[in-house]
């Protein structure tokens, strides 16, 4: 496929998404499917551009006057990668799969500037969201907005148990592999431009082998600084499919035992194929059934909660997550980490560590929801952020990570993560 037909599929794509109400991944697979001579190439670009419009779309519409799909994919193409709209409309005429023709309105929309766009529009959020990024991140929560609508990395984790980062960077030596900024294991794969491909790393003889995980550079820093040491008793509360357990058993060398629970049965399914192939074996599966960590209450050296929230952090990879997020689904999944908070208070023993982890960048689900609980619960104290940054990554802590509720915030702008909140709170003896 040519680019022309390229267009057209992300329109019917984005089409699809809008009228179906179904997730882009969703309709990606469909449009793939029913179109089986397109090849990984073609449905790579198709991809970028529809994640492309959706991770700027506020800015896109407000620019082109509308928010179509048609709309939002030229915006892409003329805006982001500066194609020239008479070397476009020439191939459109020669391509049976182009669009219709770029009209003059639409090509001068597409070179407006948003020097008069309101602020949510320059962030690309929605606005009923401006006043908490406001209050999470003060003048900066505009550039926080723009960053976050941004092409993610690649990252993995090395798996320590099985390898080393050297040795997994040889054997993907073909994707040009750079080490993490932060993260002291952890590989990345910058977003390339326009069409670019993201490596399918899953096929690598060392992933195969267990070497590494995919799994944000953020994701690896809060599984750093939650802190857990060999022989360690450490409940995963909110294990979901494993990436941080993963990731506490590699920390702990083997030594010790996680318990890992998840209330979904289903999210918690993939675990046991990941252990295996990690060479896990302090991990200990708790399936959710009454009483199934009754045995454990008083009992654990720390309690990480991995909590359930918005994803807001990843909006980079689930961008049509952030158009449809609501105050009543955010209302929502504060309720449920009040809960899971309260409930993991009886499994830390005294002088144990709770540790509280979002995938969030809103105050709502973070300091905020950090300081409801430390007023039930002032036994309580959140650990100083700067020495916890110290100790677990041997480096200073970046400006803006500390929040003014002793949390750690990471951000794209910040330290070049995914959105991820930690709390690190010790229960007096």
């Amino acid at each position: 496929m040519r680019l022309p037909g390229r267009l057209s599929a992300a329109i019917q794509v984005l089409t699809d998404v809008e009228t179906r109400k179904r997730p882009v991944s969703e309709a990606l697979k469909s449009w793939g499917l029913a179109n089986r001579f397109a090849g990984a190439g073609d449905r790579a670009a198709i991809g970028n551009l529809v994640y492309d419009a959706l991770r700027r779309r506020a800015s896109h519409a407000f620019a082109m006057g509308e928010d179509s799909p048609r709309a939002l994919v030229l915006a892409v193409v003329l805006r982001d990668w500066q194609e020239d709209a008479a070397a476009l409309n020439a191939s459109f005429a020669e391509d049976s799969h182009a669009p219709s023709k770029l009209t003059e309105q639409e090509i001068q929309h597409a070179g407006s500037d948003l020097a008069s766009a309101p602020d949510h529009v320059r962030a690309d959020m929605p606005e009923w969201l401006a006043p908490s990024l406001l209050r999470a991140f003060g003048d900066n929560w505009i550039a926080e907005g723009q960053a976050m609508s941004g092409r993610p990395s690649l990252d993995l984790r090395v798996n320590t148990l099985k390898s080393t980062r050297e040795r997994a960077m040889k054997s993907l030596a073909r994707f040009s592999p750079q080490e993490t900024a932060i993260s002291p294991i952890g590989i990345t794969m910058p977003a390339g431009p326009r069409d670019a491909r993201t490596p399918n790393v899953t096929t690598d003889e060392g992933y195969l082998k267990g070497w590494f995980e995919v799994q944000d550079q953020g994701s690896q820093i809060v599984a750093a600084l939650s802190g857990a040491k060999p022989g360690e008793q450490v409940l995963d509360l909110c294990a979901g499919a494993g990436g941080k357990t993963l990731a506490l058993a590699a920390a702990m060398t083997n030594k010790g035992q996680i318990f890992a629970y998840d209330s979904d049965r289903s999210r918690l399914a993939p675990i046991y194929d990941r252990l295996k192939r990690n060479g896990a074996r302090n991990v200990q599966v708790r399936a959710p059934q009454p009483d199934a960590l009754e045995d454990l209450v008083g009992k654990m050296d720390r309690v990480v909660i991995d909590a359930p929230c918005t994803g807001t952090g990843t909006w980079r990879r689930r961008p049509d997550t952030k158009w449809k997020l609501s105050p009543e689904l955010l209302n929502q999944r504060t309720g449920e980490q009040a809960e899971i908070l309260e409930n993991a208070v009886r499994f830390v023993k005294p002088g144990g560590t709770l540790v509280y982890i979002t995938c969030s960048i809103l105050p709502e689900e973070n300091d905020e929801q950090i300081a409801a609980f430390r007023v039930t619960h002032p036994e309580f104290t959140s650990a100083a952020p700067a020495d916890l940054w110290q100790a677990a990554l041997g480096q200073p802590i970046p400006d803006g990570v500390a929040t003014a509720g002793s949390g750690l915030a990471l951000t794209p702008r910040l330290t070049g993560t995914d959105g991820f909140y930690c709390n690190i709170l010790t229960r007096a003896l």
